[in-house]
């Protein structure tokens, strides 16, 4: 066998590892440029490609699009998922409404709020937007159907009403302050008893 043959049958080498600090250059110019006002519609991968100081080429190795780009951005503002202990439904419950709306990132109060009429507006939003949640979403799913299981929760519950009653007074107390006066901390316990006076196997 020729050494030109071996050449040509030999694996291709890989290329350029891809760099962590590239990636989070990207992500973090994503949320900038959307926490600086630039809607989804308008954000461009030029732009983003612009603040991270890369080129277009580099992110299109990492994303196959903007969508793709956009939904680990949006990810990385929420934050890691909560980790039910699974000890107590309701503390479950407690450490999961707590959760709701909550970020670390400072950008998040600027940058969620915003998404709320391009969601509305747009399928291919409303998608994304559910591609975020639907596993927090499924992790007090499997809280609630936990507890029926128990014998804790009624066996008839409506797990997706429940699910809504849980999390829409956090949600909208905390991207709205609909109540400024409601202490913040003890908000998601409040909400849980609450609900659970309702939902409880009698």
């Amino acid at each position: 066998m020729s050494d030109m043959t071996s050449a040509a049958e030999a694996p291709r080498s890989p290329g350029r590892p891809r760099s962590s600090r590239a990636d989070e250059a990207i992500v973090e110019a994503t949320l900038d440029l959307l926490a600086e006002g630039s809607t989804i519609e308008a954000l461009t991968i030029e732009a983003i490609a612009a603040r991270a100081g890369v080129g277009k080429a580099t992110i299109y190795r990492r994303w196959p699009g903007k969508d793709a780009l956009l939904l680990d951005a949006l990810r990385r503002l929420k934050g890691v998922l909560p980790n039910p202990a699974g000890h107590s439904v309701r503390d479950d419950l407690v450490l999961l409404v707590g959760a709701v709306g909550h970020n670390i990132d400072p950008r998040a109060a600027k940058i969620m709020p915003c998404l709320v009429p391009e969601v509305n507006r747009s399928p291919d939003h409303f998608r994304l937007y559910q591609n975020i949640i639907a596993p927090r979403r499924q992790l007090m799913r499997e809280v609630l159907r936990r507890g029926i299981r128990l014998g804790e929760l009624r066996a008839d519950l409506d797990i997706e009403v429940a699910m809504a009653l849980l999390t829409g007074p956090m949600l909208v107390q905390r991207m709205l302050r609909w109540h400024p006066e409601l202490d913040d901390v003890l908000l998601p316990d409040r909400i849980v008893d609450g609900v659970l006076d309702g939902i409880r196997a009698r």
